[in-house]
Order: structure tokens, then C-alpha cells, then sequence
């Protein structure tokens, strides 16, 4: 008996040694880097703002503000770190394949017929039984299921901090068209004080019989040009406020601003980096090279379900034909092992393999294709920067001599010299350089922010900040006190991946005041129907 049990213990150890040797299914390859050695359009080389919270060099505390909320409240912001959750408990619940599985399984019965004959009185059965199924994995099924859900895990926070980014941008964007309508409808404003002004002067020039009724005419077309833009922009200020109020997470509401869109200064260089860092900095790259890898490994899991599943099976039990004898005949057990495989189903098998290949094949393209789109925003946004920069110099001088031409036209035509028309035309000129220049400056400031976005940015929050610090002085093994902060940045690194027993615990709380409201919802709802 001994050597009996020896012998299957050592079958036993051997074949849980080869499964975990044995995985099916191509392993991960990182997929080649093919990015230029630097973009098309850098003109200059220098990296200095890009690790930096780059919206502070704006200096204004209440863009600041608004960005914090965002990164608080946003509701997509939230959706993505509840996926986190998801894809975490994901990872767990395909992890659990790979232990035995214990199961417990009670039956009780009345019949009057035994192996067909009637019996003189009812028998009665009972049985209560303990269950255990282990399914070897011999061929890496579970593994590979494994190793895309873990890969999807890591995606999960790349798309996060994808999000994080574009929504910081979209804020900033957002806030400086707001500023912009504003600073229009002020020029409206202002311009249409001044039409007013213009008006009055001509209708008593006319009054005195010095000019003609057609510039009275003309004067009134101007003003009314002039105030058909007021409502206009007053429009686009208040979609703006709403639109930024929806990103912060809240009810549309109006958007304070102290400054004015001129108040902000242009940054002087523009940091780009080379275009191999984008790898490591734009987390939707990193997030699609993860899908690639999950899908990769779904190629091992089609491949798995080819082979037959063997399993450890077994239970320990008890059997009585009355309740209140159950355990005195003492627990019975059985053990054994099984083999289930495919045999003959017409190539399905061999068909999802494929299927599985070429969804990985297609994530690769994505992945690619993620790369490209990467390139192209950059280098999208140092072509607008340098043609933005050059138009603004252009508009700037535009302003000036049509504002000077508006001046010189009003005091000729006062002095008599020449016609309305001149004023009517150096007037309009001087109002759409003006709006221009004011649109011109938003879409400049607008396409820094752009090119921040495309680079990935650099920055990390307060608390990653942190939680980075605890974990390289872990890895340094060096007192956290001893991390520089300034010189810590974002290069692709998850510091929420492994959680802490405290953080393990804090989220079961969680869960448990989540189900608490909840039960306090369905009671209070009942009561209500009631």
C-alpha cells in the first residue's frame, strides 16, 4: 500500500511539474521601434518643460483649480478607473482557474420502487458529500488566460492615464477658448461704444446739414454689424462655460476668469524630445502594445482547448436511508482522474486558433497605427506652432496699421478731406484684425497645449508622486526621505499596480459600505412601494 502511495505521489508531483512547463501559444515579442531618429519639424532641441506639470507655465491659478477638479469629478475619468477595478478583478478571477476547486453537494429522496420492484415501505436516502476538482493545466491554458488578463490589467491604467492627459488638455483648450470669446465680445463691445459714438457724431452732422443722409445710413449699417456680434459671442461664452462645466464633472454653470487671453505670455522654446521617448511617454502606446500582448495570448488559450483537459477528481462523503443516522456509518471517499478532449469537430478548433491569430495580428496593426498617429500629432503641432507664431507677427502688424489707417481715416473725414467710405472700410478692417489677432493668439497658445498632449507629458500627480517615491526607495532599498521628488517623472510606471494589505482592506470596506447603501436603497424602496 505504501509503495502504491509513493508511486502515485510521485506521478502526482511529476505531472504537476510538466504543467507548468508545458504552455502552448507564441510567447510576447515588444514589437519593433521604427520611429525616426527626430521628428520632421523640430527646428531645435531641447526638453525642459515636458516632465513638468506643463500647464503651470501659464500661471494661472484658476486654470490650476479647474484641472484639479477635472482630475477629481470627471466622469469618464471615473469610468476609466472603475475599468481598473474591473480588469483587476478580472486578473483574480481567471487566476482562481488555476487551484483546485472544492465544492460540497447534499441529496435527500423519497422512492417505493427498487431496480424496478415495489418495495413494502418508502425508502428514504441521504448523502452529504465534499467535492474536489483540480484541472492541471498541462498546456498552458490557464497561464496564457493568465498573462492576457494581467496584460489587460496594465492597459487598464495606461487608458486611465491617456484620459487624464487628453482631459487636461481639453480643459486648457477649452479655457482658453472661453477667454478668447470673451475677449471678442469685449472687442465687440468696445467697438460697438465707439460705432455708437461715430453715429451720433454723423446724425448731428447731418442734423447741421454738413454730410449727406447715406452716412447716417452707413454709420447705422456699421453699428448694427457691430451688434449682431455681441449676442454672437455672448452665445459661444456661454456653450464654452457649459462645455468646461460637463468636463469638471458638474452642472453647466459660468466660468470665472480674472485674466484676459492677451494677460498670458507665449512660452519661449518648445520642448519636444525625439521621437523614440513617445514609446514611453504617451501611455495610449503603451496601453495598445498591452492589448497586443492580452491578445497574444489568446492565441495560446485557442490553442490549449485543442489538447484533452486531464483533472484531479475526488470527494469524502456520507450515506444514510435516515436522517438521524447520517454520520454513523462513517465517510466514504473516491479519487480518480479524468481526460476529456476534442476528437473530431470538423476543424473548429483549428479555426478559432485562427480567429485568435488574426485578431492578434490586427492588434499589432493597432499598435502600429497608434505609433504613426503619435508621430503625426507631433509633429502637427510643430508645424502649427512655428505657422501660428509667424501669423501672429503677421496679424500684430496687421493691428497696428489698420488701427492707424481707422484713426487718420476719422479725422479726415472730419476735417472734410474724403468720403465715409474710407472710414466705413478702415473701420472694418481695424475690427476683423482685431478679432482676428485675439483668435490667432488662442489657437497659438491652444497648439502648445496640443503638443504637450502629443508628447505624454511627463508630469505625475501628488499622490503617484508619492506612492513612486515608496516604491524606487523599496527597489534602492534607501529611505523614501532620500528620493529627490523634482526629479521624479512619468515614463510609463504603475505605482497602483501591486496594492498594499492597507489598500486591500480599504477597498473591502469600500465594497461593504457600497453594499450597505445599497441594501439601505432596496429597503427604503419597498418601504416606498408600500
Amino acid at each position: 500500500m505504501t509503495k502504491k502511495l509513493i508511486t502515485y505521489g510521485t506521478l502526482g508531483v511529476m505531472a504537476i511539474l510538466f504543467a507548468v512547463s508545458c504552455k502552448v501559444g507564441p510567447n510576447y515579442v515588444e514589437p519593433d521601434d521604427t520611429t525616426p531618429m527626430e521628428f520632421r519639424s523640430a527646428a531645435e532641441k531641447t526638453d525642459s518643460i515636458i516632465n513638468l506639470k506643463w500647464w503651470e507655465i501659464f500661471n494661472d491659478p484658476t486654470l490650476d483649480t479647474l484641472i484639479h477638479i477635472a482630475l477629481r469629478e470627471n466622469r469618464n475619468l471615473l469610468i476609466a478607473a472603475s475599468r481598473i477595478e474591473q480588469a483587476r478583478a478580472n486578473y483574480k478571477f481567471n487566476k482562481a482557474d488555476m487551484g483546485p476547486k472544492f465544492g460540497i453537494q447534499a441529496d435527500a429522496g423519497v422512492q417505493n420502487q427498487f431496480f424496478g420492484q415495489n418495495l413494502d415501505q418508502n425508502l428514504e436516502l441521504y448523502n452529504v458529500q465534499g467535492t474536489f476538482n483540480w484541472e492541471l493545466d498541462f498546456w498552458g491554458k490557464f497561464r496564457r488566460g493568465n498573462e492576457a488578463a494581467q496584460a489587460e490589467l496594465m492597459a487598464s491604467f495606461y487608458g486611465k492615464r491617456a484620459i487624464e492627459i487628453a482631459l487636461i488638455s481639453e480643459v486648457a483648450i477649452s479655457y482658453f477658448q472661453l477667454l478668447d470669446f470673451k475677449t471678442r465680445l469685449d472687442i465687440s463691445e468696445q467697438t460697438l461704444a465707439s460705432r455708437d459714438t461715430t453715429l451720433q457724431i454723423i446724425q448731428a452732422r447731418f442734423d447741421e446739414g454738413y454730410t449727406h443722409i447715406i452716412d447716417v445710413n452707413q454709420a447705422e449699417i456699421q453699428k448694427a454689424i457691430t451688434q449682431v456680434s455681441v449676442p454672437a459671442f455672448q452665445r459661444e461664452i456661454g456653450f464654452a462655460e457649459n462645455n468646461l462645466s460637463i468636463l469638471l464633472g458638474r452642472n453647466p454653470r459660468e466660468i470665472i476668469s480674472p485674466k484676459t487671453l492677451i494677460d498670458y505670455e507665449v512660452p519661449d522654446s518648445i520642448p519636444y524630445g525625439i521621437p523614440s521617448e513617445l514609446l514611453a511617454r504617451r501611455p495610449d502606446v503603451m496601453e495598445s502594445a498591452q492589448l497586443y500582448r492580452a491578445q497574444n495570448a489568446r492565441i495560446g488559450v485557442a490553442q490549449a482547448a485543442r489538447f484533452p483537459a486531464i483533472s484531479l477528481t475526488g470527494f469524502v462523503g456520507a450515506g444514510s436511508n435516515d436522517l438521524s443516522t447520517l454520520l454513523d456509518n462513517g465517510l466514504g471517499w473516491s479519487a480518480g482522474a479524468s481526460l476529456l478532449g476534442p476528437l473530431f469537430e470538423w476543424g473548429k478548433n483549428v479555426r478559432r486558433v485562427d480567429i485568435e491569430r488574426e485578431l492578434a495580428r490586427q492588434s499589432l496593426f493597432a499598435y502600429e497605427n497608434t505609433v504613426l498617429t503619435a508621430l503625426l500629432e507631433v509633429d502637427n503641432s510643430l508645424i502649427a506652432l512655428q505657422t501660428l507664431r509667424d501669423e501672429l507677427a503677421a496679424n500684430e502688424y496687421k493691428l497696428r496699421a489698420a488701427a492707424n489707417a481707422s484713426y487718420l481715416s476719422r479725422q479726415r473725414y472730419y476735417q472734410g478731406v474724403t468720403s465715409y467710405l474710407e472710414v466705413i472700410e478702415n473701420q472694418r478692417q481695424e475690427f476683423e484684425a482685431r478679432l482676428s489677432y485675439s483668435e490667432n493668439y488662442q489657437a497659438l497658445l491652444s497648439a502648445y497645449i496640443a503638443l504637450y498632449k502629443s508628447l505624454g507629458g511627463g508630469w505625475v500627480t501628488e499622490a503617484e508622486l508619492e506612492k513612486y517615491a515608496l516604491q524606487l526607495a523599496d527597489e534602492m532599498n534607501v529611505d523614501e526621505s532620500e528620493i529627490d521628488r523634482d526629479s521624479l517623472y512619468y515614463a510609463g510606471q504603475l505605482v497602483d499596480y501591486y496594492l498594499t494589505p492597507e489598500q486591500e482592506k480599504e477597498r473591502k470596506e469600500q465594497r461593504k459600505e457600497l453594499n450597505r447603501k445599497e441594501r439601505e436603497m432596496r429597503k427604503a424602496a419597498r418601504q416606498a412601494a408600500k
